[in-house]
Formats: C-alpha cells, structure tokens, sequence
C-alpha cells in the first residue's frame, strides 16, 4: 500500500519550490549591496539667492 502523505509532502515541496523560483523570474540587476551614500552639505538660503541673482 502506498503512503499519500509522502506523496502530498513532495508535490507540495515541488510546488513550493518551483514557485519561488519563477517569481525571480524577471529580477534585474546585479544581487550586491548598495554603496552607502555619503549625503552632501546642503546649499543655504543664501547661496540660493545668490545663484538666482547670478542666473537672471
């Protein structure tokens, strides 16, 4: 006599399986960790005037 429970625990193991791998299907990009960005000074209301004033 054959063991359905066995049967049931490959299938849903193959189901499972073959899902997680078709839904990285469509993945782009190269699998790294980005770089940490270094955030940059912001510009003060008085160097914004002045660059408008230079711009006109």
């Amino acid at each position: 006599m054959h063991c359905w429970p066995r049967y049931l625990l490959w299938f849903v193991i193959a189901v499972l399986g073959t899902g997680s791998m078709l839904s990285a299907c469509g993945q782009k990009g190269d699998l790294y960790l980005p770089d940490e960005t270094v955030e940059q000074p912001r510009e003060t209301e008085q160097q914004a005037t002045e660059e408008d004033k230079t711009k006109s």
